[in-house]
């Protein structure tokens, strides 16, 4: 039984959808006026573990993304950098997507951009003014929070605590320092679309809240996003969703932790922040994947070049599993898609752990242990088999059987991308070296190893197999 700590609530909950066999999830994106940091990407990989999960339980799974292509951001950083805000938002969009095909990341179904969606913010605030729940003051137009009841309910703060705790900018037509923007009036130099009450622009909130009911209905499954969404960006999407459609918003809050650095959030304000394409161009996409899906997505992860150091190290241990298995299933004379197992009581056993581990909230963590588990276990019945002299076929079941869970739970986890193959001219130094070792001129077969280990091709001879070659990341 598949359980989520849901924010609303404050504890764990059993999922249980809105409709019978479909799952609707909304992510916030982001807001495209910079370059990505790390702290970006752990929300793409965490989403996209959680959505692989729903698919293998059997879900139709439709998945949201926004982009958030106006803003004050936005305006700030076209205005400092003389650049166009569209200009702006085109060069750092295809920058998240790149970021998000280099991780292994399943496309979302829909990436609405809030320029795009003008409309439906229009028509969204419409209701909210004509139920007497939104105001026009000084060329805006305010949601006001006295007239939500419930407010403060997603942070489980009364609006008492939210005025003593934040700081809440005033704004001149405003009745209650907490009431939030659902349109601003035109100013110069800023983008403007026509509107009731005149030209200008949306306020960030509302553009979340007519995206996701465009695409997933009034009242959908999953909302996402990291923890400091939760006040004031999604406690005010509750309240302007909730009070225009009389409907319960979002079934279930995700929030996932922040990436800190010394033990302090990492952001741009506070200009300590690592660019995800620097931390790329250091580690693999698989390695950094592995290292956000090692850690529980509630979790804040503290970044350190040894933590990656020492995900890449396990990461090798992995691919290394799963190369020598798969040289190990062809020399017992059996492939995967020959083999049909029924699991031998070790693997159902980790099998259930995997099932046990993802229905515990997402514990991707512990999934990952699974597949440590299955690399223990299957080294294990290699050396068994290097001292009976030899692999039989029979032994193809077993294999199978081990390379088969393997597989499953690394491709719902999104760990391993397609590998390239060994380049022939590789494949013949490999070769070479094998000679070399043959007529025992260990000089020369050293020698090809430590080329072809500065080429990041890692050799192992392995008792049982012969030498088996790997691209090592």
């Amino acid at each position: 039984m598949l359980k989520v700590y849901n924010t609303l609530k404050g504890q764990k909950e059993k999922f249980e959808p809105v409709k019978e066999g479909v799952v609707g999830i909304y992510v916030c994106g982001p807001t495209v006026y910079d370059h990505s940091h790390i702290g970006h990407l752990r929300p793409l990989v965490v989403y996209d573990a959680i959505k692989r999960y729903f698919q293998y339980l059997g879900y139709q799974v439709t998945m949201v993304v926004n982009i958030t292509d106006v803003d004050d951001k936005m305006i700030k950083r076209a205005n400092e950098s003389d650049r166009e805000i569209k200009q702006l938002a085109e060069e750092y969009t295809a920058e998240y997507l790149d970021l998000s095909a280099k991780l292994g990341v399943l496309p979302a179904e829909h990436y609405p951009r809030a320029t795009g969606h003008i409309a439906e913010m229009i028509v969204l605030i419409d209701k909210l003014i004509k139920k007497g729940i939104a105001y026009q003051g000084g060329g805006d137009v305010y949601f006001s929070v006295n007239d939500f009841v419930g407010y403060g309910k997603l942070s489980r703060r009364s609006p008492e605590e939210l005025m003593e705790g934040v700081r809440v900018e005033a704004g001149d037509g405003k009745r209650n320092p907490l009431d939030f923007a659902l349109w601003k009036g035109a100013k110069e130099g800023e983008p403007k679309w026509d509107s009731p009450w005149g030209a200008g622009r949306p306020g960030w909130h509302i553009e979340c809240s007519a995206m996701s009911t465009k695409y997933l209905g009034e009242h959908f499954d999953i909302h996402g996003g990291a923890l400091d969404l939760i006040f004031p960006h999604h406690e005010n999407e509750i309240a302007q969703s909730e009070a225009a459609t009389g409907k319960g918003f979002a079934k279930y809050w995700l929030h996932n932790g922040f990436i800190t650095r010394a033990g302090q959030k990492m952001s741009k304000s506070l200009g300590n922040f690592i660019t995800a394409n620097e931390v790329l161009d250091k580690y693999p996409p698989e390695v950094v994947r592995l290292w956000f899906l090692s850690h529980h997505y509630r979790s804040p992860l503290d970044y350190s070049e040894q933590g990656l150091t020492a995900t890449r190290e396990a990461y090798n241990r992995l691919d290394e599993f799963r190369v020598i298995m798969t040289k190990a299933l062809g020399v017992a004379g059996g492939k995967t898609e020959d083999v049909k197992p029924e699991y031998s009581g070790e693997r159902q056993e980790l099998q259930a752990e995997f099932r046990e581990a993802m229905d515990n909230d997402f514990n991707t963590a512990g999934a990952i242990g699974v597949l440590f588990e299955l690399v223990k276990h299957g080294n294990i019945f290699l050396k068994e088999a290097a001292k009976k002299d030899g692999l039989e076929a029979s032994a193809a079941v077993t294999i199978a059987e081990y390379l088969g869970l393997f597989g499953e739970i690394s491709a719902l986890l999104g760990l391993f991308v397609e590998r390239q193959e060994l380049s022939e001219e590789v494949q013949a130094r490999v070769a070479a070296r094998q000679e070399c070792r043959a007529n025992k001129d260990w000089t020369a077969a050293d020698k090809i190893r430590d080329e072809l280990a500065e080429q990041g091709i890692v050799i192992e001879d392995n008792p049982l197999l012969g030498t088996v070659a790997r691209k090592a990341v």
